[in-house]
């Protein structure tokens, strides 16, 4: 039976409705994962180091589909739930056509600029080669891509979550087998990696164009529409704290790279990368939970319904608390098979990425609850707190730590960095919700 977002939710219906955002996240979080299984294993080290200093580069120029996703989801399925339907459904329609030619824009920016970018983070010779190579074949789909995160949020206010998951598996799966194909069997290394996401990408980020232009069962769907900057401004605030989250790591995780570089050279890049490939996926639990959440919150925030989102914000908070000692503690055992599944080839770099992983997963028990966070606030319209949160947690107070722990811990300094900023941060998103609890009234 289909769950509305209109309904009263148990934690067996808020589970159920939510499972397609969280699944949908990990596959997402797979395309950069097998690419970087397969190219570690079958192309080496050197290779694997040139997708980790550019994925943050891709990542951010596609921040544009995040923010859009997130912040216009909100706006939609509020104005849904005041009841305007047709309003709702062009708002849905110029924010997805405003994200398909800004993808365009990035597409041809970021093929231009991928050379000396790369110069930048220190890529020389073959490494610098592979980056230009690998970076450019990603950017033909960048437009797709983008779709794809708009879409992921726009499935659930939809009230199609798991079309949603069946898309996102689809595009998932098939990247996969081409890694398979392309790399494990053709030996095209980092050619065949990108080619393979690039089709995954396509997927993810065209069928729903198919499915929303033609006549559906969902409460959208894609037609005429005109352009409204009022919404659009209201969008990009509301979605900025995704914008920032996305920029945000972009840059310090080439920041990583640099210290990473001068403390470990390229093994430390390449140790850094399997464990982010890990992380992708834990996190995912996080951010698929608080975007298949957010229009649940957005509607009841738009309807009225005070006690719902007490209702929410309650199970939620317990929810992610559970998740993040599970993922911890089960992390900490899983550190010496996951680290040799990707770099078991060496042992030197291998003993550093075990040694990596077991410090960093400290993280999983504080950035649920911001990650959270900000998410809750950008569905309640609060774009400038939710902003200011992602800006704090993954600019301002990454930043601070990976220059200051190295110079006293060298490089596992870099490994605590990231729970440092995040265990700041917590004191910041406490702060915020119980300050704002009375004017939302979830508390």
């Amino acid at each position: 039976m289909k769950i509305q977002l209109s309904e009263h939710f148990t934690y067996n219906k808020l589970l159920r409705f939510v499972f397609p955002s969280i699944v949908m996240m990990i596959f997402t979080s797979i395309y950069s994962v097998v690419d970087g299984l397969f190219v570690s294993n079958f192309a080496g080290k050197t290779a694997l180091a040139s997708i980790n200093l550019v994925f943050p580069v891709l990542m951010g120029l596609s921040a544009l589909g995040f923010m859009i996703g997130t912040g216009g989801s909100a706006i939609v399925a509020k104005t849904l739930g005041e009841g305007e339907k047709e309003k709702a459904n062009e708002y849905f329609s110029m924010l997805v056509y405003v994200t398909a030619i800004g993808g365009i824009l990035l597409s041809i920016l970021g093929a231009l600029m991928i050379p000396e970018i790369a110069r930048m983070l220190g890529a020389k010779g073959e490494l610098l080669d592979n980056c230009i190579l690998y970076a450019r074949i990603s950017f033909i789909s960048m437009p797709a891509f983008m779709l794809q995160n708009v879409f992921q949020s726009f499935f659930v206010t939809a009230e199609k979550p798991k079309l949603g998951l069946y898309v996102i598996v689809t595009a998932g799966v098939t990247n996969m087998v081409l890694d398979f194909v392309f790399v494990g069997v053709l030996g095209l290394g980092l050619t065949g990696a990108a080619v393979a996401t690039v089709c995954g990408e396509f997927i993810g980020g065209l069928f729903p164009i198919l499915y929303f232009t033609r006549p559906n069962s969902s409460l959208l769907h894609l037609g005429k529409t005109h352009f409204n900057g009022r919404v659009l401004l209201q969008t990009c605030i509301n979605g900025s704290s995704e914008l920032m989250t996305n920029l945000s790591s972009s840059i310090v995780n080439s920041l990583y790279n640099i210290q990473l570089m001068k403390f470990a050279g390229e093994n430390g890049v390449a140790a850094y990368g399997a464990i982010m490939y890990v992380s992708f996926i834990f996190v995912a639990i996080f951010l698929g939970y608080s975007i298949g959440s957010a229009p649940i919150i957005s509607f009841h925030y738009g309807a009225g319904n005070h006690d719902e989102l007490k209702n929410l914000f309650k199970k939620s908070l317990r929810l992610i608390g559970c998740w993040g000692l599970m993922i911890a503690v089960i992390s900490q055992f899983l550190a010496i098979p996951l680290s040799r599944l990707f770099v078991g080839y060496d042992a030197e770099l291998l003993a550093m990425t075990r040694q990596g992983f077991r410090i960093y997963c400290l993280v999983y028990l504080f950035n649920g609850f911001n990650i959270f966070g900000s998410s809750f606030f950008t569905a309640l319209s609060n774009g400038g707190v939710s902003a200011a949160i992602s800006f704090l947690r993954t600019l301002v107070f990454q930043i601070a730590a990976v220059l200051i722990l190295p110079a006293i811990l060298g490089i596992n300094g870099i490994w605590f960095a990231v729970s440092a900023a995040e265990l700041l941060t917590l004191c910041v998103t406490i702060t915020f919700l119980i300050r704002q609890r009375k004017k939302y009234h979830y508390a």
